[in-house]
């Protein structure tokens, strides 16, 4: 795993030494910040189910000014650490362990806004109608903001949560699939 492009352009990235997350490849992390960037001028992410922190790094690389990252597992949280000491990114991020529910909860007790909001579960593990529409309960989406889910390919996607619309829907490879909501 790597930085695609941007201020940390190849710097590698350190992946969760546990069978229990599955990180997004380069070429589908490529193909996503082609669809919603390439490139950011400021901006807040939420990487949720963050994993290694891959998604939120390469936002951060590509110009968003601030990410939250959220996964459940100490492994995870321990990756994503070493991830943003590598990268010096410590000013610009939150970490926080915890489940996904009650993170997306704190976040709107906060009345935080997140122009982009990354969720990528445990494939077949959750509804996206029902993270997306708890995304919409706190408001936690900024206006005009973006909601990229990758899930199992299989997995039916609603078109249309509350205010927000399916725009775009892509495959890769047989079990890859990225829906795109604005």
């Amino acid at each position: 795993m790597r930085v695609i492009a941007g201020d940390h352009k190849g710097r590698p990235l350190k992946s969760v030494p546990t069978h229990k997350t599955r990180p997004t490849t380069d070429k589908v992390k490529e193909s996503v910040f082609q669809m919603i960037g390439p490139y950011f001028d400021g901006g807040a992410v939420l990487d949720l189910f963050a994993g290694s922190g891959g998604l939120g790094i390469e936002a951060l690389s590509r110009g968003v000014k601030s990410c939250v990252f959220v996964d459940q597992q100490p492994k995870a949280i321990e990756t994503i650490y070493e991830n943003v000491n590598m990268l010096k990114l410590n000013e610009q991020v939150e970490v926080y362990r915890a489940d996904a529910l009650r993170a997306l909860k704190a976040a709107g007790k906060r009345e935080l806004k997140f122009n982009y909001i990354f969720l990528d579960p445990p494939y077949k593990k959750f509804s996206y109608e029902d993270l997306i529409a708890k995304v919409l309960n706190y408001e936690l989406l900024a206006d005009g903001g973006t909601i990229v889910c990758e899930h199992d390919a299989s997995e039916e996607i609603p078109e249309k949560v509350k205010n927000i619309t399916l725009i775009k829907t892509e495959k890769y490879g047989s079990n890859i699939g990225v829906s795109i909501f604005k």
